[in-house]
Formats: C-alpha cells, structure tokens, sequence
C-alpha cells in the first residue's frame, strides 16, 4: 500500500459549542493534512501528482481560510469542532480526487498537540 501525504495551513475563527454553551470566540492557524492511499501505480510509478492534491486542499481550505467558521458553511448549522472540520475536509477532497486518488484520512491541528482525525471508511 502506498500513501501521500499533504500538509496546508489555513487561518480561522470559531466558537464551539459544549454542553450548550458556547465559548468566546478565538483563532487558530490549523494545520491540515490529507492522506491518500492506494496499491497501484501509474504508468509513471506515481499514485497521485502532489500537484493534483495540493491544488484541491488548497481550494477546499480558501473557502474557510480567514473565516469565522461559525458563520461559514456548513459550519454555520455544525458546531465547528476539530473532528467537523476534519470530516469536512476529507469529504470535499474524497469528492475532488475520487477519479484520481482514494482520501484514506484527514488530520486537523488546531494547536500544537491538539490533533482530530477523520478516517475515511
């Protein structure tokens, strides 16, 4: 099995919900990394162009980059939490690259040490 990796960062707000409070909104600059995985090759030993995958993150994070995600879709009806935005994330690129690579996983840190992965099944 091989795998790829892509790492990106985007800046964003939010205010999660917890236990039906809301907490005072804050920012974060997260840092996202899409897996995807896969046992064949190309014909150019490649799985998946970096390229490809970079180009797809990258749009998928400029529609929450520089955002209050509270009121950025669809995290303006979904608390946005880590484990959300991860799922988000590894959704969109599942649909973006689904003809060129398979999303095996989603990582978000929202800090140093704070990490919410989502596995795609």
């Amino acid at each position: 099995m091989y795998e790829l990796s892509v790492q990106r960062k985007f800046r964003a707000a939010h205010a999660i919900t917890i236990c039906g409070e809301q907490e005072d909104g804050h920012e974060h600059d997260w840092q996202v990394t899409v897996v995807v995985a896969g046992r064949e090759l190309d014909e150019d030993g490649l799985l998946c162009d970096f390229l490809v995958i970079q180009r797809e993150l990258d749009r998928i994070i400029g529609d929450l980059n520089d955002r209050d995600l509270n009121a950025t879709p669809p995290f303006d009806r979904l608390n946005p939490t880590a484990e959300h935005v991860a799922k988000h994330i590894a959704e969109q690129a599942a649909e973006a690259l689904k003809s060129q690579a398979t999303v095996s996983r989603v990582t978000v840190i929202e800090e140093p040490g704070c990490a919410a992965t989502y596995r795609m099944s």
